[in-house]
């Protein structure tokens, strides 16, 4: 079985800083997988690559076969880490407009999602606190039918009584075909859904594991080793 991600080489620079150096991954399907680190240590200008936000210095990153571009975009569901929708339109004419753009995208499933988390779709979003609106956010990265779905701090802004049911739901609604990334720094909340983890620290990778490994080698949580090997 082929990897669903491939990075190979991959090289970023800004203005001559090294953000990115040598990266090579390879994530194949039904993996979730935690990219971690301190803050400017990468991650964010990584997922961007992947997701065709940002062009690298160097190397090559292919989705599913397919390198950086239209086809690669096509099966890629990106959660950013700030809003970015507007805040005079209604949930459900963000559903229309996600309906209308990605034809992966099941409406039926993110109305179920809305009931469950008893959002009402008929309020527009600048009437939502900071925490629904990521809610409304992550159901509809969520509700694609992608093939890799890109979390970055899908769960910074929700309060803990909803955190479960995220993780749930992020478990839940996504096929054993597809993989998902997750960027957070709350490693204790995601720790129970993680495959394998990705440390990165200064652009480099640090470390790449399976979760079941570090627990085995270590007798460690992930947090504990995380903050063991960032000596937070």
């Amino acid at each position: 079985m082929s990897n669903l991600l491939e990075v190979q080489g991959l090289f970023k620079t800004y203005d001559n800083v090294q953000a990115l150096t040598n990266i090579n991954l390879s994530i194949g399907p039904g993996h979730i997988t935690g990219l971690l680190g301190p803050n400017g240590s990468g991650k964010t200008t990584l997922i961007k690559i992947i997701c065709g936000l940002l062009k690298p210095s160097s190397g090559m990153v292919l989705v599913d076969g397919n390198p950086v571009g239209p086809r690669s975009k096509a099966l890629v569901s990106y959660l950013p880490d700030t809003t970015y929708l507007d805040d005079n339109m209604t949930i459900e004419a963000v559903i229309a407009m996600f309906m209308d753009f990605y034809a992966d995208f099941d409406v039926n499933r993110a109305y179920q999602m809305l009931t469950n988390l008893n959002i009402n779709p008929k309020r527009r979003l600048k009437t939502l606190s900071k925490g629904t609106k990521e809610k409304v956010q992550l159901i509809l990265v969520m509700s694609r039918r992608a093939r890799l779905y890109i979390l970055d701090e899908p769960i910074a802004g929700v309060d803990p009584a909803a955190r479960d049911y995220i993780l749930r739901t992020i478990i839940n609604n996504y096929d054993p075909s597809a993989s998902i990334i997750i960027s957070t720094h709350l490693i204790t909340d995601i720790e129970p859904v993680l495959d394998e983890v990705i440390f990165l620290q200064y652009g480099n990778i640090r470390l790449y594991q399976p979760v079941a490994a570090i627990k085995d080698e270590t007798g460690m949580t992930i947090d504990q080793y995380f903050r063991e090997v960032y000596r937070c």
